[in-house]
């Protein structure tokens, strides 16, 4: 609905503007021009209320495109609402179609009104056109008042069993917002979406899933029957709804199937040394409890096969959905093929990126293994902005080992140099971490750290002396000489963190720098004033500590900065100088603690970890909002951990539905054909056989499959040469020339055979020929680069080609009922050339034999979007029936349905991949016209369809 607004606001809404414009200056030129801007506004509205009760369909259909225009643009057009609501009952589609894209929009805010013309909507719901029928259950859906409940839960039931997709569509969006309403509905809401979920349309799966997820989660057993047919539909789902089916059979799979991970827990225990006093047998017996311990379910492989091919989306989301699916369900063998998809959307903008890189983060801790290979494209960019640097440095430091490590500090070098400090400064924490993770690097992380104390940058310099801190107290015997050097840089150092964790080291390792801690007490004892409350809680820490070890030359020091601290400003410094004082220069009024002074102030303190920020992420689901945010957002359903034993797989057991079950009603059952005379002689159709068969060379006779599809294709043609008289040529297409393919030449033609590799798979004839005078060897296909779920079954590799050979093979590809190119490579022994199949979209159908009623039934469902049509120039030779019949059929695989009517002529297929229906109506003008219309539920096949017809007839 919101595709048709948009498309009426580019026709009629950008010039809607300034036709009100005009006519306000025109009409009232006595209106000063101070208030000309809110006049016109006025006046435009006003005549737009005119316009739309008015007695002309044309001033209203002018009047809703220039509205829906506005709403389009995001303008306030909610006073024009009593106007719209009175044609909402218009014999005209195309104002009811325009009355009800506004009223979705305004119905909500506009409720009382929109109650009055609530009997309208009603009989809408019985509507001829399907595109009214689920726009009258989505106004009747946004009416938020409590007491059209019952209306709308009707509504819902009669929409849930319509014929038309689009309306049971709408029927499952409808659920979640009547559940909104009145969540006491919930038990009615949930018989429609069992309903619901066996249906078998494409379209309806997402939406169905998503008020499933919306209404009761929690009731998986509902999922049972439907789990095959979703995972077999998730390829041909539109995109969103395939996000929404794929997060919510990973959570089904975590509750039926054991977990994949335990087999490599047991591998493990297995390879542990074999007992002393074990024998052999029981160590046999005891490796095939191991063999056993695991057995991936069918279903559970079923999940993972069908969503793999979906991580050659164009969409994001659904990759990362994929990805986390993986994550979380696969074998940890398998999980690493999601990486290469999850890198390649690094090429996105940067909030895909930044959300995919969160989770490759997480990723990264558990399973380095998966992303060590595409190290380089996690390195940082200058143009990436900070939330990405970060992003990417902590998958760095991750993926940190002894291997690697060298490069990445010489890369770190870089980072550190870099303007923008907040991420030099995560860098510098990035070596800390590095330093701490892989020890045969620390000195050298030490070392340069070190060498950034003497930065002119604060920052960097602050961030290095805390970074050092954490490092020395891993190894603090080994380094005395880094403390002395940071204790002479402390007089230039001003960042307050950086002088109290130089005052911290100092402190706390005083015995080791004997000479030099007293003197920095004596210099800070002099700033204590000026000093910030962090530094001078540090100052009374180190006066503390060396009057418990060297009270001989810091006695009198620590008393000084003890009476300065005792009237400092902050009640901190003057608690923290009391208690000190207590402790340390005990008295008749001390405590018993007092003697413990140095084992508290001079204890051990255990090193600091320095972890990931994304270590315990991976409790949330990936690639959820609460991953993201690392705290539980509402709604958020958490996977449940693996049973311990798998519940029945039975449940998941249905009775297997023929493919054209859902024809039925349009096809009838299938008839035995009478036998026909023969338009030709029994020796002819023997020498064509045999002709056909010969064509094909060595190759066919050795392949049974060949010579049966050969067979196939002579009794087509002779169908239709019963049907009309007319032969149909099939159109030859390069595939290779000979002097790019190094003397292989290679051409195809489309069989229009049902495929022998698959139901959903077009047949392609290739022919191979040997222009070169020597062999040919291994002729065979490589590197197939097919769209997201395109698939392709190639040819058996032909072992050798004599000079001037030629060989047929058959090739099914399942294009996706798309006119996209199916690229591969085509390879002999020696060399691999780069090829491509393009099919014209008339070629993507199967023809349909129907009835001329069953064909005006279907093509009535089938109006509204679903229907394009044009008038086109016929030429004179064009105008008879059976030239009419063989220009279409050769150009689309179209069956032909019987007419009344001489000058209409009707032809029907449905779609290879998806199975839509797709009906051709051309009717002769008197004035050498034709009107060419198309009615399918697949537009875009509709139009492209429409766009190659149209030349047919108007060439000679």
């Amino acid at each position: 609905m919101s595709g048709n607004g948009l498309s009426y606001s580019e026709q009629g809404g950008e010039a809607a503007p300034e036709l009100g414009q005009e006519a306000a200056t025109t009409t009232t030129p006595s209106i000063p021009a101070a208030f000309g801007l809110f006049c016109s506004d006025i006046k435009k509205n006003e005549d737009l209320k005119q316009m739309l009760e008015s007695s002309k369909d044309s001033a209203k259909l002018d009047a809703m495109k220039r509205i829906v225009g506005m709403v389009a643009k995001g303008k306030n057009a909610s006073e024009l609402f009593p106007a719209v609501v009175k044609n909402v009952a218009s014999k005209n589609i195309e104002i009811k179609k325009l009355v009800y894209v506004y009223l979705m929009r305004y119905a909500e805010e506009q409720q009382d009104l929109a109650l009055l013309s609530i009997s309208t909507f009603q009989r809408a719901l019985k509507d001829p056109n399907q595109l009214i029928r689920a726009s009258a259950l989505r106004v009747l859906s946004s009416i938020r008042v409590p007491i059209i409940v019952p209306i709308m839960m009707l509504a819902i039931k009669e929409a849930s069993s319509d014929l038309s997709p689009y309306v049971r569509k709408n029927a499952a969006h409808a659920i979640q917002k009547l559940y909104s309403l009145d969540p006491e509905q919930k038990e009615m809401l949930i018989e429609v979406i069992e309903k619901l979920l066996k249906d078998r349309s494409t379209l309806v799966a997402g939406s169905v899933v998503m008020a499933f997820e919306e209404v009761c989660p929690e009731r998986i057993d509902l999922i049972h029957k439907n789990y095959r047919k979703l995972c077999n539909l998730l390829v041909d789902v539109e995109e969103w709804g395939q996000v929404v089916i794929i997060h919510m059979l990973t959570r089904y799979a975590r509750t039926q199937f054991v977990s994949p991970w335990k087999v490599s827990f047991s591998l493990e225990d297995n390879f542990c040394e074999k007992n002393f006093y074990e024998s052999d047998e029981e160590q046999k017996e005891k490796d095939q409890k191991v063999k056993d311990t695991y057995t991936m379910d069918p279903d559970h492989r079923l999940l993972l096969q069908n969503t793999k091919p979906l991580l050659q989306s164009r969409n994001a989301a659904v990759v990362m959905a994929v990805s986390q699916l993986y994550w979380h369900l696969a074998p940890k063998s398998e999980a690493g093929i999601v990486s290469k998809s999850l890198v390649r959307l690094l090429r996105s903008n940067r909030e895909v990126q930044y959300i995919v890189l969160q989770n490759i983060a997480t990723m990264s801790i558990q399973r380095k293994g998966m992303f060590e290979p595409y190290l380089k494209s996690f390195y940082v960019r200058s143009t990436d902005p900070t939330m990405i640097k970060t992003l990417k440095l902590e998958i760095l430091t991750n993926l940190a080992n002894e291997a690697n490590i060298s490069t990445l500090l010489r890369e770190f070098q870089t980072y550190v140099k870099s303007q923008d400090k907040q991420f030099a400064a995560a860098t510098i924490q990035a070596i800390g971490r590095c330093a701490t993770n892989i020890t045969e690097v620390t000195d050298t992380c030490l070392n340069g750290l070190v060498c950034l104390l003497s930065n002119k940058d604060e920052i960097v310099v602050a961030e290095s002396v805390v970074v050092i801190k954490k490092l020395l107290q891993t190894q603090p015997a080994h380094h005395g000489e880094i403390i002395k050097h940071m204790a002479k840089l402390l007089d230039n150092i001003t960042v307050p963190v950086a002088r109290a964790s130089i005052l911290w080291l100092i402190g706390e390792y005083c015995e080791r720098v004997p000479k030099i801690a007293p003197d920095v007490l004596r210099k800070t004892a002099k700033s204590f004033t000026n000093e910030d409350d962090l530094v001078k809680l540090q100052i009374l820490n180190l006066g503390a500590k060396l009057y418990l070890t060297n009270s001989k030359q810091t006695k009198l020091l620590t008393q000084y900065v003890l009476n300065l601290g005792k009237y400092d400003q902050s009640y901190d410094i003057r608690d923290r100088t009391r208690f000190i004082r207590q402790l340390i220069v005990p008295n008749e009024k001390s405590g018993a603690l007092s003697k413990y002074a140095k084992k508290i102030f001079l204890a051990q303190k255990p090193a600091p970890l320095l972890e990931s920020p994304f270590k315990d992420r991976d409790h949330f689901q990936l690639g959820t909002l609460s991953h993201t945010l690392n705290t539980q957002a509402t709604g958020y359903l958490e996977l449940s951990d693996w049973p311990e034993v798998a519940p029945d797989p039975s449940v998941r057991n249905v009775e297997i539905a023929e493919s054209a079950k859902e024809w039925t009603g349009i096809l009838g059952k299938p008839k035995k054909e009478k036998p026909t005379e023969k338009f030709y002689s029994e020796s002819e159709e023997e020498e064509d056989e045999s002709a056909g068969t010969n064509s094909s060379g060595r190759y066919l006779e050795s392949n049974l499959h060949l010579r049966c599809l050969e067979n196939c294709i002579f009794r087509t043609d002779h169908y239709f040469k019963r049907i009309g008289k007319i032969s149909v040529p099939t159109k030859t297409h390069e595939l290779l020339h000979r002097m790019s393919g190094k003397g292989l030449a290679a051409h195809y033609h489309f069989s229009r055979q049902p495929g022998i590799f698959g139901d959903r798979m077009v047949s392609v004839q290739v022919t191979v020929t040997n222009t070169t005078d020597h062999k040919i060897e291994n002729i065979h296909i490589e590197e197939k680069k097919l769209p997201s779920g395109m698939r392709m079954h190639e040819f058996s590799p032909i072992e050798c080609l004599e000079p001037a050979g030629s060989v047929t093979v058959s090739v099914g590809i399942d294009f996706c009922d798309s006119t996209q190119m199916a690229s591969f490579q085509l390879c002999t022994k020696d060399d691999c050339f780069n090829v491509s199949i393009q099919p014209p979209v008339g070629e993507l159908l199967l023809p349909v034999t129907m009835s001329e009623k069953d064909f005006k039934k279907e093509q009535g469902m089938l109006t509204g979007m679903n229907e394009t049509s044009t008038a086109i120039p016929v030429a004179p030779q064009n105008s008879t029936r059976l030239v009419v019949i063989e220009k279409l059929v050769k150009a689309a695989n179209l069956g032909v349905v019987p007419s009344g009517q001489d000058n209409i002529h009707r032809f029907a297929a449905k779609t290879v991949h998806s199975g839509s229906l797709v009906l051709v109506t051309v009717e002769l003008k008197e004035s050498s016209t034709a009107q060419l219309v198309i009615n399918t539920e697949k537009t875009v096949i509709g139009s492209v369809l429409l766009r190659e017809l149209k030349p047919v007839l108007s060439q000679g």
